[in-house]
């Protein structure tokens, strides 16, 4: 039987990456947890987060669709306990030409980064509101404060999670439950390899640490933070797109993001 003194947190693509450092985070501060991914490595990964003492279960799913959210729903309901935390965190990249991408792939970016995170959060929402307590945390990205030339759908979808967490946060203020939008700019995980980017300027150019990214996520969502990003080099990134026109944006992102920069 689970320890039902303990606070249980949920964490979405926690095989690798700042996924697998903020359940580190929440098993460091005394969660128990319920890690997602979509791959085999997330039973590695439980494994290394046991080596803390807390009880963690791990689901490998798709959470690209309901069906895959809602084997994650099945093990969540069989704790027998509330979700304290939830960590929204499963994305998928996607570079290259819209144009020139498989169709699936497009698909499966805007299918994992928003119908499978709105739908998990929507479920275990209500639940959180219904008790008058909880914490939300959504990775969204500064991607989603400019055009993403050459990653197009992607920080299409960020820029959509981006404006969701702010408009959650106000529809659930004074409810108990606190949403913490984490935005992180290129950090050091697998992204950029899966996304058959590592031919581009972002791909090579040095990355932000996926630890520290965690940590100053984690300890938003426990301050209640409404959103944070990290780095000073970030901050100044988004706040340079949020006076440009979207035009130039556009264009510095494809200086950054186009196959073939990485040798310039």
């Amino acid at each position: 039987m689970p320890d039902t003194r303990r606070e249980l947190a949920v964490v979405t693509g926690a095989s690798t990456g700042i996924g697998f450092e903020l359940a580190r985070c929440c098993a460091g501060k005394g969660f128990d947890l319920v890690i997602a991914a979509d791959e085999p490595r997330i039973e590695e990964a439980a494994a290394e987060l046991r080596r803390s003492g807390a009880a963690i279960t791990a689901v490998e799913a798709d959470l690209a669709d309901t069906a895959g959210v809602d084997k994650l729903l099945d093990a969540i309901e069989a704790q027998r306990r509330p979700v304290d935390a939830l960590l929204a965190n499963a994305g998928r990249g996607l570079g290259r030409a819209f144009l020139d991408q498989d169709w699936e792939d497009a698909r499966r970016v805007v299918d994992t980064n928003i119908t499978g995170t709105l739908y998990l959060i929507q479920r275990v929402g209500r639940d959180m509101r219904a008790r008058d307590a909880g914490r939300i945390l959504i990775t969204g990205s500064i991607a989603g404060f400019m055009p993403g030339t050459y990653q197009a759908v992607y920080n299409g979808t960020k820029s959509f999670l981006d404006s969701f967490a702010f408009a959650l946060r106000h529809e659930l203020k004074g409810s108990g439950v606190s949403v913490t939008c984490l935005m992180p700019g290129a950090t050091e995980t697998d992204f950029f390899e899966r996304a058959d980017m590592k031919d581009t300027k972002v791909g090579t150019m040095k990355k932000d640490d996926a630890a520290q990214v965690a940590r100053t996520g984690f300890e938003a969502m426990m301050r209640g933070t409404g959103d944070v990003i990290t780095g000073w080099q970030n901050k100044l990134q988004a706040a340079i797109a949020n006076v440009l026109p979207a035009d130039a944006t556009a264009e510095m992102h494809r200086r950054q993001a186009a196959p073939g920069t990485a040798r310039k």
